[in-house]
């Protein structure tokens, strides 16, 4: 078979599949280019001529016209500059697959108007299905903007020639009858070298997550913390994340209602509620990828308490690179983590999670041999691993496309 054109969409690059894209022109698996908007685009020119423009039609991050129509409207302006963008490239060359990001590179515009095979990237279809704290709940108002955005994923569903979701876990929210269109693959990485713990260094406890928010489990690891300084541990704890926003929850706005504006954000109102860890935890914040990278090489033991969540490259890379990680036996951390072999899965009991601490604290060797398989693991979903995997969806999208045709 020729080499099969596929371009890639989405308003950010490198964003999800960049790095794919790269890889499978530079390894002639096949020619691909990647339409972004045009600011990514100048900052990203220097990687090479197939990084092309898109402009949406008006502003994708101003207002909008109305509350609950706001992520349709931003969807609706990315899908028409989408769309004039590949009638333009279609007019110099045949695209064989589209694939695209289902909010920041909607394709729902494009169904009928191309002859290209069109793959939807979607990480989960709703906050609803997601799931999130009956602490911190959405609004009435967030509640009726949510339906929008998983109407438009199920249309995606439903037109698309094929979906791929990044775990069994994201797929499973959506209706049985939509998910014989979708396919599980997670995002290829780039793992690069394995944790070196630097000499002489305190034994470290750390969290890593995009942001420090209830989803991800923060407000569990310092009450896990918070119960490890008070049995007497000796150890330094750290953080790393973004304090200023949660990008799955609602803690933000409760934070504001409770606090009127005297605490900052969620992590700012756990240190009032625990001043032990306060007093003791390093919170780095967001962090320049080096940076970040030589943070992780200072942590012993990662306690991942994940409560939502579909996905997370931020665990992929710690296991990729040797990590020893504690995380739930439950949802996305138990398609990864096989307990015992390549990390520990534990119920959501904190008693229990001190007790493993401790223990593994203890015993190096253990953290070790974790680690070292995490790393072999891990590499089942690096970038050399995944991309004959994604080329064998694409030619599945493109077997479908020619079914419907049919």
């Amino acid at each position: 078979m020729t080499r099969p054109v596929i371009v890639f969409a989405g308003a950010v690059y490198p964003g999800q599949f960049g790095h794919l894209c790269d890889y499978l022109r530079k390894t002639g698996m096949a020619e691909t280019y990647f339409l972004t908007t045009p600011g990514h685009r100048e900052r990203n020119r220097h990687r090479g001529d197939h990084i092309l423009g898109f402009t949406p039609d008006g502003s994708i991050v101003g207002k909008t016209h109305y509350y609950y129509t706001a992520k349709l409207e931003r969807s609706a302006r990315i899908g028409r500059g989408l769309l004039a963008a590949v009638q333009a490239f279609e007019q110099q060359r045949k695209i064989d697959v589209l694939v695209t990001h289902s909010l920041w590179g909607t394709p729902h515009f494009l169904y009928d108007e191309t002859d290209a095979a069109i793959v939807s990237y979607v990480e989960f279809p709703s906050y609803r299905s997601h799931g999130w704290d009956p602490a911190y709940p959405p609004d009435q108002a967030q509640r009726m903007s949510d339906k929008n955005i998983e109407m438009m994923h199920y249309y995606q569903a439903l037109r698309s020639d094929l979906v791929i979701c990044p775990s069994q876990h994201a797929k499973r929210m959506f209706p049985p009858a939509l998910q014989g269109n979708i396919e599980v693959q997670l995002e290829g990485l780039d793992f690069g070298p394995p944790l070196v713990k630097p000499p002489g260094t305190p034994f470290t406890i750390g969290f890593t997550a995009r942001d420090l928010s209830n989803a991800k489990g923060f407000d569990t690891f310092v009450q896990i913390a918070d119960r490890l300084i008070r049995h007497g541990i000796d150890a330094r704890f750290v953080a790393l994340g973004e304090s200023s926003g949660a990008t799955y929850g609602y803690e933000q706005q409760w934070v504001q209602r409770k606090y009127k504006g005297e605490v900052a954000d969620f992590c700012a109102h756990l240190m009032r509620e625990y001043p032990a860890v306060a007093q003791v935890i390093d919170l780095p914040g967001k962090l320049p990828y080096d940076d970040y990278v030589r943070q992780l090489s200072d942590i012993d033991l990662f306690l991942y308490p994940l409560r939502y969540g579909v996905a997370n490259w931020g665990l992929m890379e710690i296991l990729g690179r040797g990590g020893c990680v504690i995380a739930p036996d439950r949802g996305y951390p138990t398609e990864l983590i096989c307990d015992g072999v390549n990390g520990t899965l534990l119920p959501d009991d904190p008693d229990v999670w001190v007790k493993t601490v401790l223990a593994l604290k203890d015993d190096p060797a253990h953290r070790q041999r974790l680690g070292q398989a995490a790393r072999i693991l891990g590499q089942n979903q690096s970038l050399q691993v995944v991309a004959p995997r994604y080329m064998t969806l694409f030619r599945q999208a493109m077997d479908n496309r020619a079914r419907r045709l049919t």
